[in-house]
Order: structure tokens, then C-alpha cells, then sequence
């Protein structure tokens, strides 16, 4: 089994080089999806949030209320800290259940937004990071997710740098020109991970 993080700032393109990677025969596990898997109504995870947070944070359908919660945490490292101890253990337990399922010879892609921040990249046999210009970052978040400059400026200042992702790179993604530029270069990374691997590569 190879074991890979992947990673981006937000903007940069990883989910869909994420969904390339699935394409190409990737197990793709998705950190963020886990993470609202883990404190659906009726889990462990979300009665110890609760517990933690208190019962204003689930919305009237007893789901939690994310912008709630966010508004408590955001700007607040202690609330912050208590909320990752909870939800933190669950992602990775579920992550691993995940990756045992894929089986000893499967290529496990770990996609990862806060892979540099929170020092996972000893974790995985090699990082791959998707890469764009700080530029090009703002021009897809305005005009593709329609956040103001303001929301887009302050979401990518609350991420690792640039440089501080690149420096963590094994392989990186160059994900700074058209989205048909992006698949021949994610196929060009699977099979590097397929050599890496010990597989034979495919014909793209």
C-alpha cells in the first residue's frame, strides 16, 4: 500500500485533482467529509460536541449547525483546540477503518486541507500538493464560489503559506492554468505513484 497526502490551498483545485486521482483507480479519503461524517445525528461525535459546546449548536432538524459552531471557534485557539480533541480522534479512526479496507496493494489518497498546518505530512509516504498562484487562488474564489475579496483574502491568510505547503511537497500539481491543462498532469502524477508503488505503470 502507498500512503499519500494530499493537499492545496483553498481555491488551488484539490478536489479536483482528488477526483482525477478516483478516476485514474485512486481510494480517495476524504478528511472533510469524514470529519461531517463523524457528528451526524445519532454518533458518539456529535453528543460529546454538544456536550462540549452546548445544545444551541444543533440546528432545529438536530443536525449540527456548522455556522453556529464556526462562529464559536473561529478566533477563539482555546474552542478551537476543544473541538479538534473531539472530532481530531474520530477522523483518523475512521480514516484508518478506510484504509485497511483498501487492501495491500492499493494506492490510499489522503485528501488532506490542513495537512501542513497541523503536521500530518510525516504521516503519509509522500505528500503531493496542489499548486496556484495567491493570484489565481483569489480570482477562482470570487468568481467561481462568489465570496468578496475581503472573505477570500481572510480564508487563504487563515491557511499555511504557499511556501510553507511547496516545502512539504513531494510531487506538486500545477494547477495554475486551464482545467484542461489539469488532467494530463494528474495522470503524469499517478503514474509516478504507480512507480512508486511497485507497480508497472499503465498506458495513460
Amino acid at each position: 500500500m502507498l500512503k499519500v497526502g494530499l493537499t492545496g490551498g483553498i481555491g488551488a483545485g484539490k478536489s479536483e485533482v482528488s477526483r482525477l486521482l478516483a478516476s485514474c483507480g485512486a481510494v480517495i479519503v476524504d478528511a472533510d467529509r469524514i470529519a461531517r461524517e463523524v457528528v451526524e445525528p445519532g454518533t458518539p461525535g456529535l453528543a460529546s460536541v454538544v456536550a462540549e459546546f452546548g445544545p444551541d449548536v444543533l440546528a432545529p432538524d438536530g443536525t449540527l449547525d456548522r455556522p453556529k459552531l464556526g462562529g464559536i471557534v473561529f478566533g477563539d485557539p482555546e474552542r478551537l483546540k476543544a473541538l479538534n480533541a473531539i472530532v481530531h480522534p474520530l477522523v483518523g479512526a475512521r480514516s484508518a477503518e478506510l484504509e485497511a479496507a483498501a487492501g495491500e496493494s492499493a494506492i490510499v489518497v489522503h485528501d488532506v486541507p490542513l495537512l501542513t498546518e497541523n503536521g500530518l505530512a510525516p504521516l503519509y509516504d509522500l505528500v503531493v500538493v496542489v499548486d496556484a498562484a495567491p493570484e489565481t487562488q483569489l480570482e477562482r474564489l470570487t468568481g467561481q464560489r462568489g465570496m468578496t475579496e475581503e472573505e477570500a483574502r481572510s480564508r487563504m491568510a487563515a491557511q499555511a503559506s504557499r511556501e510553507q505547503r511547496l516545502a512539504v511537497a513531494d510531487l506538486v500539481v500545477d494547477n495554475d492554468g486551464p482545467l484542461e491543462a489539469l488532467a494530463p498532469r494528474v495522470r503524469e502524477v499517478w503514474q509516478e505513484l504507480l512507480r512508486r508503488a511497485g507497480e508497472a505503470p499503465t498506458a495513460s
